[in-house]
């Protein structure tokens, strides 16, 4: 799950990490309150949005005086901002963050993030923080610092004090960083996250290491022992269909494609996107139902996909080990009555009774196609969306 960047600012800042002073607005009336609260001569407007690239997009700013920031708040909010990272459709802004600007003599680089090779946690930390990581990475290897943790191993005094070395900070600099580090890193495992990256953490003018900008996401499967984190969720920042899939306990991720998927098991999921691709192919979703789905669970899934306005056709490849193939098939065929089918369905069953289940698609009266094999059932579902 991600939240906003101030939500992961008042995270962090609880376990010591320097954050910016700010608040959040969601009325451009409110800017006046807030403004006059900070009373600084230089304050930064941000639209939040879980996306990268906003600075570009016009979605941050630098103001100067109450008149321009109420002006600079009452443009962003109910904008649609389109960066890099939120495709051309963008995103709409709802609420907005003000915080203190500072003088800046450096920006730097410093992120968490799980290392799935070790099981433990990389720490990725550069010289040239307010850029895009991936470009220094890809063009500047040498700027790039790692420091690899094994799983349960804390960040000790000696890898932050190496990290602010590799950095070229010293003295007071250097052991404000050092605090900073140290904080992030209990904050990441403490909060059962899974990246915690701040682009940039910035050295002032007056020698002080502040987080002016951080980026979070956590384990979904720990979110019920976080609780303060699960609260955070913004369901605008997600696609209404993914959500409801989540409250059927379903895995639901929405693609690109145009063939609708449901699948049980994540491998077997994968494998039949992999061959929707060869046959050429695109699926709409990844659709994995679990292993113990009912009836009614699978009726739920199929009309969450039906109605994702890209699908032109539907495959179902079900293995029937604790599902019984006739109940798989009856929860289809009375999803298929409430949705009024009109798309292309292939069905491919295999297991426990999936004898009884082919004859209850066969005889059910709807344009379903049940197939006895999956190299069939891809081949038969990418050939009859591309009559459509």
């Amino acid at each position: 799950m991600d939240i906003h960047e101030y939500q992961a600012k008042q995270l962090i800042s609880k376990f010591g990490v320097q954050v910016p002073v700010g608040e959040v607005i969601y009325q451009p009336h409110e800017a006046v309150t807030v403004a006059s609260w900070l009373n600084e001569d230089d304050v930064v407007v941000k639209c939040q949005i879980h996306a990268g690239g906003r600075g570009r997009a016009g979605g941050i700013k630098i103001c100067k005086g109450q008149e321009e920031i109420i002006a600079e708040v009452d443009r962003m909010i109910g904008m649609k901002l389109v960066t890099p990272q939120t495709g051309p459709e963008g995103k709409i802004v709802s609420r907005v963050y003000i915080e203190k600007a500072y003088n800046i003599k450096s920006e730097l680089y410093f992120c968490i993030t799980i290392d799935r090779e070790t099981g433990g946690n990389t720490i990725i930390a550069s010289k040239r923080g307010g850029v895009n990581i991936e470009e220094v990475a890809e063009k500047s290897p040498q700027d790039i610092f790692k420091v690899k943790l094994g799983p349960g191993n804390k960040l000790l005094p000696h890898h932050a004090r190496t990290i602010s070395y590799e950095l070229g900070l010293k003295g007071k600099i250097a052991r404000a960083a050092q605090k900073n580090f140290i904080a992030l890193y209990e904050a990441f495992t403490n909060l059962d996250s899974s990246l915690l990256e701040v682009n940039p953490f910035v050295v002032t003018d007056k020698e002080e290491v502040v987080a002016v900008d951080c980026k979070a996401s956590f384990d979904d499967n720990a979110l019920y022992r976080q609780r303060q984190v699960a609260e955070m969720k913004d369901d605008n920042e997600y696609d209404p269909l993914e959500l409801e899939a989540a409250r059927h306990d379903l895995n639901y991720v929405k693609l690109d494609g145009d063939i609708g998927l449901m699948v049980n098991g994540a491998g077997l999921s994968m494998a039949t996107m992999d061959i929707i691709k060869f046959y050429g192919g695109k699926a709409a979703n990844f659709m994995d139902v679990a292993g113990a789905a009912t009836p009614e669970r699978v009726a739920a899934a199929f009309k969450l996909i039906y109605r994702d306005k890209d699908v032109e056709g539907i495959l179902i490849n079900i293995f029937g080990g604790m599902m019984r193939c006739n109940d798989i098939a009856q929860g289809l065929v009375n999803a298929a009555k409430d949705v009024g089918l009109n798309k292309p369905l292939v069905v491919r069953l295999e297991g426990t009774n999936v004898e009884m289940g082919m004859e209850i698609l066969k005889s059910s009266g709807f344009p379903i196609t049940p197939v006895p094999t999956m190299d069939q059932a891809a081949r038969e579902i990418v050939q009859l969306v591309k009559k459509k």
